[in-house]
């Protein structure tokens, strides 16, 4: 009841709520709640996303009395002592609509527009890229040591943009790596845990297509029929995004 969004943590060992209520952080592998923050702490929660197993959360406001604006993301340190566990807070100029952490990056979503700061030690802006309207913010940051790959809806419909954070300069411009991933509007885009696949489907929910990163190639695509369905993409396993299919 009052569940505004789920999200796994980067080894999809945990994953936490973001509620009316508050936030609860759950561990899978026994299915355990493991902490929550309540109403009085943090308002109605709007989105939540946790870092590795650590004590950092993000938090943007959201649902049916929200303590903190939607167009800000609050970072939570449930470490800290006293009652003050705010540490950071990074503003916008429109609502937040994901939020995803790495190691040593933060990325937000808006509807048109992506920003990257260094993160958590000295957070600064590294990037800003401009994207086609999305209004789902759908964004994928891959967690691996080795590439810190970035995805996100490029400007022509149905395609898909990749940008390796690791070999881009900031403050630089240079020629996007795209994918023509589908006639229609992207619908969700999820990248494996090393980076060498990234997964899409399309509004319509028909069409599934998985891509090797490096070549752009598309290695398998899934067709699941002539019938709406609403598709979520999330990482499982050791190397193989996830669809998840909802019909309408």
């Amino acid at each position: 009841r009052g569940v505004n969004s789920l999200r796994f943590n980067q080894d999809q060992s945990c994953f936490c709520v973001a509620m009316d209520s508050g936030v609860r952080i759950f561990n899978v592998e026994p299915l355990m709640e493991k902490g929550h923050l309540d109403a009085e702490q943090v308002g109605s929660v709007g989105l939540v996303e946790m870092l590795n197993r650590s004590n950092l959360l993000a938090i943007v406001g959201g649902g049916s009395h929200p303590k903190f604006p939607d167009a800000s993301v609050l970072i939570w340190d449930d470490a800290r002592e006293g009652k003050d566990k705010l540490v950071l807070e990074f503003s916008f100029p429109k609502p937040v609509l994901a939020v995803r952490m790495r190691h040593d990056r933060l990325v937000v979503a808006l509807q048109s527009r992506l920003f990257v700061f260094s993160f958590p030690h000295r957070p600064s802006k590294l990037f800003e890229f401009d994207t086609r309207d999305n209004p789902k913010g759908i964004v994928d940051l891959c967690p691996s040591l080795e590439r810190a790959l970035l995805v996100f809806p490029g400007h022509k419909c149905g395609s898909l943009q990749l940008v390796d954070l690791g070999s881009a300069k900031p403050g630089t411009s240079s020629a996007p790596v795209t994918i023509n991933a589908h006639q229609s509007e992207v619908g969700c885009a999820a990248l494996s845990p090393s980076g060498s696949l990234v997964a899409s489907a399309s509004r319509r929910g028909t069409l599934i297509r998985l891509f090797c990163t490096q070549s752009r190639a598309r290695l398998l695509e899934l067709r699941r029929g002539t019938d709406p369905a609403t598709l979520y993409c999330r990482v499982c396993g050791r190397d193989l995004p996830q669809v998840r299919v909802q019909p309408r």
